[in-house]
């Protein structure tokens, strides 16, 4: 295990966006890190969903032509493998289970036709770009977030983080799917102002068959946190057909009023949008989803707000979407 203390502690991160509103109090300095345990199928970052950095393709909208440029396959030692494909002049693919993973083809393209998911990073680095904002946060009551993907899987890493944060009386807020061990929660959330957590689903084995795992963890995860009296946000991903039905929304808003109680800020009904289609094919994914596009978002989105108002009316703090800011 890491030494949490370590300040040279590495992570992988997918971006750093500054001036975000939408995850926690004021503004914000949002990171994302990668890695997920959880394999939702209606995800919209796969890039978020493996550890380590990886390739992206893109060349059949971006290559130039290996005949013009070609040096991706030149900077790749494994090219006499033929690890990645050709079609039509261009890099389309790439052979995942031959590929080193090393990022030269990456690197040496010329025009992101193959575009890296995933930067390593150490806690001063990081702390570099949060304090260039220190005054926003304080005029705003805003502060860091951490996302992903999901940031407790490098969780020794962001503890080490955390605390820099705290240190420099920073608010912060952890965003996870607290698939975690318990164990790893305390040690993050006496350094977390605000915790932001999903229900996808009560019913455990369908939980299971959406998102690859069961929500046993998660929930017990979730009361424990309310035990220790750390704030939350609850996000429910309303995806039609899968979570939505009546009983479930019951079951989940009779939830968060036994376990949740008073440490519940809101709870924010997330619109599924069928995004990310892109990326799945750019890293060699499948995405499952495809297809599923909704034929009618109005009705859909009034369907959204009518489960906010149903949360509503158990007295449970709700909102259709993440604009509506909490007290």
């Amino acid at each position: 295990m890491a030494d949490v203390n370590d300040r040279n502690l590495v992570a992988t991160v997918m971006n750093v966006q500054k001036f975000t509103v939408h995850d926690g109090p004021g503004i914000r300095t949002e990171i994302f890190f990668k890695g997920c345990p959880l394999k939702c199928l209606w995800c919209s970052n796969p890039e978020g969903i493996r550890n380590n950095p990886e390739v992206g393709v893109y060349g059949r909208r971006d290559c130039i032509g290996i005949d013009k440029c070609g040096w991706c396959i030149n900077a790749c030692p494994l090219s006499k493998e033929n690890v990645l494909t050709v079609e039509d002049n261009k890099v389309v693919a790439i052979d995942r289970e031959k590929c080193l993973n090393c990022l030269s083809c990456a690197k040496a393209c010329p025009n992101d036709s193959l575009k890296i998911f995933g930067r390593q990073v150490t806690v001063p680095e990081l702390m570099k770009v949060i304090m260039e904002d220190r005054s926003f946060y304080q005029k705003s009551g805003g502060g860091v977030t951490l996302s992903g993907g999901d940031p407790l899987v490098q969780w020794e890493f962001v503890v080490a983080l955390l605390k820099e944060c705290k240190r420099a009386s920073i608010h912060t807020c952890v965003e996870s799917e607290l698939h975690c061990k318990t164990e790893v929660l305390d040690q993050v959330l006496p350094y977390t102002d605000l915790l932001m957590t999903d229900i996808k689903h009560m019913d455990s084995a369908k939980h299971r068959k959406y998102t690859g795992v069961s929500n046993k963890l998660i929930l017990s995860n979730i009361g424990y946190a309310a035990i220790k009296g750390t704030p939350m946000i609850i996000r429910f991903p309303v995806v039609p057909g899968y979570n939505d039905d009546d009983e479930n929304i019951k079951a989940t808003a009779e939830f968060i009023i036994k376990y949740v109680g008073g440490c519940l800020r809101q709870v924010q009904l997330l619109p599924y949008r069928p995004l990310g289609v892109e990326k799945y094919e750019a890293l060699g994914m499948e995405y499952t989803m495809k297809g599923s596009e909704l034929t009618e978002p109005d009705s859909y989105l009034s369907r959204v707000r009518g489960l906010a108002e149903v949360f509503q009316s158990y007295g449970i703090p709700a909102a259709a979407g993440t604009t509506v800011k909490t007290k």
